[in-house]
Parts: structure tokens; C-alpha cells; sequence
């Protein structure tokens, strides 16, 4: 058996492949067999290598080479030059700058656990996945433990929903497992509608047996023996790769029927979406699986008791399930040694905005905001300052820089009326303009408001009238308070989280910037405003 002397891992997502990263992938393997190499050097599609906004990012190992921006036309150069003669391409390497060298040094500050597959395996080959220990869990879990120890493992694993809300997992899988109908379902959200978050979607992309297996441990754990993957629509490379698991999966026997020759059995299923934010609220998106319109139902009843067809349901989204298969395998002690006391394990965000390196981390939980966005985002670029960070993407909380060693874990950020949310970390400078930053972000609720309800249909409307009167020096000093009384009553009396979660981003905005909201009252503009005013050479 020969073994490679170099791997060239060539990151294909959704984003590289608009890049044009399938034809970078062909011409490395055109251009390594016309060299010779072939017994050598092994080109792997991967999922994302954790890097955002580089085009096209190849990776050679064992040297922790990484390539950015690379073109059909740098594979010539890089196979000539690195892979032939030892010397790595200088002109295509990614930028690194002090205090990170990105993205080596940047790997070794993180812990994976979720991600630890990511960029690293071919996605669409389940023996890479085994050969990382993947499905051992599962066996483990069918063939030595019962259900009940199933569920105790997960509880004593403290493994909070990372779909925002931070409920208890255990606790939602015990429900469901004690429910007195005996045809339940395991629901996958992978509906990631929000604007900056794609979490979910790098995962599927770069590691869907993972999802499969922590799937199926999970209708194991509570009697059901359906999984159903509810995917955003767009998402059609995270489609494909899971559709494709699923029929690996099937055809070694891991999942169908007699899973492990056991007498339990387990078909996945993938849905996508049809684009709309409100599904990524859990009874809406059931809603939509059942072939109607995706309205969030009155609770309760919960979908712990009614879900899917009125059954039993456990709705769980993917970065929570991605975590089941190593706290069985590890232990749920192990899992404990992680985050913090209250917060166990790790947490994936997409790092976005005015950064150096945008991209994927996961870290434990609790770790500061201001690692995120000097360490593992290489800071901002030069001559430039924090003004503020959202956190937890649209639906999330502004920051201002006096906040930057807030502890990123629920019960941290909750004390400052802050929350997780989907994970994405905007960081913006000061060219940014909090009135046009909330302003996309009420245009963004307002269009994906479902309408159901009235103070969601036209709180999100007035908001964004009010806010617009801002931007076009038509407020008044009434105008500020009129939008907290709006949000505070959407969070009072909307149906779903959609329309109460307004309020985060709006209280947060006014409170921790504003001075700069006040200055757009009566005619005047921010600094921010004149000087893009005067650029465009318009009065100020």
C-alpha cells in the first residue's frame, strides 16, 4: 500500500464553488497525474477550511500551506514549485498578519469537536468518516445501552440546543421517548434563513455522516425510526453530500433496517426548504414539512407531545445533534471538561464583517468575544477601530467595544440582555453606520415576517418607516422612544420568535449607540453619513 507524501485539500463549499473551486479540483488532479505524482501526493475534495471571503483556499499537508484566491491557471505553479521542488508559491499565499498567523496558528487556538472533521476528510466518502472513529457511537449505542441510558448520557453531557434558545436536550429527548404515542420522529432543522450564519451549512457540507449518525442515535434514544432533514433550499451542495451519506449509509447496513443487525431500524429523509425565515422556527417548519403554509402553530401543545403529523417529534438543529456521537464515544464527563459549568461543550461561529479573517471557529464555551475578533479573527484591518459587534446575527444583540471580554456562553450573555442566537459575530468598524446597520436588519424581519400575527405584520412595518425617517432626516427626537414602545410590545404579544426577538437588536442598537441615533434627528446626519455624503460629493 502506498501511502501520500502530501495531501492538497482543496475546500469545496458553496461559496469556493462560485469561485470556481470544481475546476481548480480538476486541474489538480489533471495537473498531479501529468506529473507523475499520483503515487505521491492525494488531492481531496473537503468541506470549508475555515476561511471566508478568499475565493478558492487550498491547503498542503503535511507543510500547512494554505493558498488563497487560487485560479485553474495557479495549479501549474503550485504543483511545479511546492509539490516538485519543496518551495510553497509566495505569491498566492493566504495574508497572515501578527497576532495570528492564519490559519495554523488559528486551528490550534480552537477546540473541535463539531468541526473537527471539517476540512479535513472527503465529505462524500463514509470510510474517511469511519476511519475518524464515525459511527462508533451508534454501534455503541444500539448494541450496549439501552435508550433510557441514551437519554441519561446526553443529560449528564449538560448538551444545551444550539439553535439559540439553549433548552436542555436531554430533557427534550426524555419528553419525547415518555410520550404516550408510540410513532414519533427525529427533525433535523438545517433551515439557516438568517442573514451571516452558514454554520450549519459548512458542517453538512463538510461532515453529513455526522448528522446521520447523531440522527439515529437519537431516534434510537427516543423509539423513532424516521429522521426527516429539513434543509434550506438554496443549500444545494449540503443537499447533495446528505442525500448521498444517506444511500452510503444504507448500503453498508448503518442505516435502514436492523441498523447494526439489531432489531432497530432508521430511514433518513431530505426535505428543502422553500426559503422562508419564519421555518426556521420549529412549528413552522413542521408546518412545511406537512405540506402547508409555514405558519408557527399557538404553543402549546409543544412538538415534544404534537409535532410532526400530530406525533410525538424531537426537533433538534445541526450543530446540537453534531455533538451526540463524541459525547457518547467520549462520555459525557468528558464532554463536561468543556465550556463551562452551566454551558458545557463547544459553540461553531462564522466570524464576519471587517475582519482580517473571516470564517468558521468553534471554541469552548465561555470564551471571550474579544478572542473571536483579535485572535481568531486576526483583528481589524490597519488604521482602522472597533465600533461594535452584533452577536448572534440579526436576531442578535449590538455590542460596543466596552463589552468585548463579555464571556460568550447563555447565562453570560443573557445578564447582558444579550444572546448566542445563530452564532454569527458581525465585527464593524468605524466607517459603519448603526442607523443603516438596524435599518437592514428591520428590513430583513419585515420581509420575512410571516403575517400571521398583527404585531409582528405591522410592528416590523412601522419600524422600519420610523427607522427610515431617520436615514432621511425626517425624525424627531419622539422618533427613538416610538421604536421601543413598538418592540416592547411585538415582544409582548407576537406569536413566535420572529417578531419577539425585535427587540434585542433595536434596545441594544439605542442603547449602546445612542448618541449616534440622536444625531440623525431633525435634517442632521452621523459623522459616518457626512463623510460617505461628502465622498459622493453631496451636501452633508
Amino acid at each position: 500500500m502506498n501511502l501520500a507524501r502530501a495531501h492538497v485539500l482543496v475546500g469545496v463549499d458553496d461559496e469556493a464553488r462560485l469561485a470556481g473551486a470544481d475546476k481548480v479540483l480538476a486541474a489538480f488532479r489533471e495537473a498531479i497525474a501529468a506529473s507523475n505524482l499520483a503515487s505521491e501526493v492525494q488531492v481531496v475534495e473537503t468541506g470549508s477550511l475555515g476561511v471566508s471571503g478568499h475565493g478558492v483556499v487550498v491547503a498542503v499537508q503535511p507543510d500547512g500551506v494554505y493558498y488563497a484566491h487560487v485560479t485553474p491557471d495557479d495549479v501549474g505553479a503550485i504543483v511545479e514549485e511546492h509539490l516538485l521542488k519543496g518551495r510553497p508559491v509566495q505569491r498566492l499565499l493566504l495574508p497572515t498578519a501578527a497576532p495570528v498567523a492564519r490559519p495554523a496558528d488559528v486551528l490550534t487556538r480552537q477546540k473541535r469537536v463539531v468541526l473537527k472533521n471539517c476540512g479535513v476528510i472527503d465529505p462524500e466518502r463514509i470510510e474517511e468518516y469511519i476511519a475518524t472513529g464515525g459511527y462508533e457511537a451508534l454501534g455503541q449505542a444500539v448494541t450496549e445501552m439501552t435508550p433510557e441510558a441514551v437519554i441519561e448520557a446526553v443529560k449528564r453531557s449538560g448538551l444545551r440546543g444550539r439553535g439559540g434558545a439553549g433548552f436542555p436536550t436531554g430533557i427534550k429527548w426524555s419528553a419525547v421517548r415518555t410520550a404516550s404515542d408510540p410513532e414519533r420522529y427525529v427533525v433535523c432543522n438545517a433551515d439557516e434563513g438568517e442573514p451571516g450564519t452558514f454554520k450549519d451549512r459548512l458542517i453538512l457540507e463538510g461532515d453529513p455522516h455526522r448528522l446521520l449518525e447523531a440522527m439515529a442515535i437519537a431516534g434510537y434514544a427516543v423509539g423513532a425510526h424516521v429522521g426527516i432533514v429539513y434543509i434550506r433550499g438554496e443549500y444545494q451542495l449540503s443537499i447533495a453530500r446528505t442525500e448521498r451519506a444517506i444511500r452510503d449509509a444504507e448500503a453498508l447496513g448503518i442505516l435502514g433496517d436492523r441498523v447494526f443487525d439489531t432489531d432497530f431500524s432508521f430511514r433518513v429523509e431530505v426535505r428543502p426548504g422553500a426559503g422562508a425565515y419564519v421555518c426556521g422556527e420549529e412549528t413552522a417548519l413542521l408546518e412545511s414539512l406537512e405540506g402547508k403554509r409555514g405558519w408557527p402553530r399557538i404553543k402549546p401543545p409543544y412538538p415534544v407531545t404534537c409535532g410532526l403529523w400530530a406525533k410525538p417529534t424531537v426537533v433538534n438543529n445541526v450543530e446540537t445533534l453534531a455533538n451526540v456521537p463524541d459525547i457518547l464515544r467520549l462520555g459525557p464527563g468528558w464532554y463536561r471538561t468543556l465550556g463551562t459549568p452551566t454551558c458545557p461543550g463547544t459553540k461553531v461561529y462564522t466570524i464576519l464583517g471587517n475582519v482580517r479573517y473571516p470564517g468558521l471557529v468553534e471554541v469552548e464555551m465561555g470564551t471571550p468575544l474579544r478572542v473571536l475578533v483579535h485572535e481568531l479573527g486576526g483583528g481589524l484591518l490597519p488604521g482602522r477601530t472597533l465600533k461594535g459587534v452584533l452577536i448572534g446575527g440579526a436576531a442578535g444583540a449590538f455590542l460596543p467595544p466596552a463589552e468585548l471580554d463579555v464571556r460568550l456562553d447563555f447565562d453570560s450573555l443573557a445578564e447582558r440582555a444579550a444572546a448566542l442566537g445563530s452564532g454569527a459575530v458581525l465585527v464593524m468598524d468605524e466607517s459603519a453606520c448603526m442607523v443603516d446597520m438596524l435599518s437592514s436588519v428591520l428590513r430583513f424581519f419585515r420581509h420575512e415576517s410571516c403575517g400571521q400575527c398583527v404585531p409582528c405584520r405591522s410592528g416590523t412595518d412601522v419600524l422600519v418607516r420610523l427607522i427610515s425617517s431617520l436615514q432621511t432626516g425626517t425624525g424627531d427626537r419622539y422618533t427613538l422612544d416610538r421604536m421601543v414602545q413598538i418592540v416592547d410590545a411585538m415582544r409582548a404579544a407576537s406569536l413566535c420568535p420572529l417578531g419577539q426577538s425585535v427587540a434585542l437588536p433595536v434596545r441594544s442598537a439605542l442603547a449602546a449607540f445612542r448618541d449616534e441615533f440622536a444625531s440623525h434627528v431633525d435634517g442632521r446626519l452621523c459623522p459616518q453619513c457626512q463623510t460617505t455624503a461628502r465622498a459622493h460629493g453631496l451636501s452633508a
